[in-house]
């Protein structure tokens, strides 16, 4: 979506962060690189590492979002929805800690444990 609707993104950046579109652009592709990457077994702790920077790089907009959401007198219901955001920003590192960088070979471990049981 950073590509499709970059403007959308741009707007939620901290007004403090310059370069807005190049910034959306290189999350984007920063996303896209850390999902392929979790994927291959050799790459899947370098690429946890880097979501996990990531997902730290845009709490900054998250804030801006709330921030955005208080400011334009939104629903309460939305502004509450953009509060638990941040703690679910938390989940998700934990769960990219748990999935790409402490479980790396995981199936051969498995393999190891049940060998000879099957």
């Amino acid at each position: 979506m950073h590509f499709v609707l970059p403007d959308a993104y741009a707007r939620v950046m901290p007004p403090w962060l310059g370069w807005h579109a190049e910034l959306v652009a290189i999350s984007g592709l920063c996303e896209i690189a850390g999902g392929v990457g979790v994927l291959s077994p050799r790459l899947r702790r370098v690429s946890g590492w880097g979501l996990i920077a990531l997902s730290i790089a845009v709490l900054p907009a998250n804030v801006q979002m709330l921030l955005h959401g208080v400011a334009d007198s939104r629903p309460a219901w939305q502004i509450a929805l953009l509060v638990l955001r941040l703690p679910l920003q938390a989940a998700l590192i934990w769960w990219i800690l748990r999935v790409a960088i402490r479980n790396t070979g995981v199936r051969s471990d498995i393999r190891t444990k049940y060998r000879g049981q099957v």
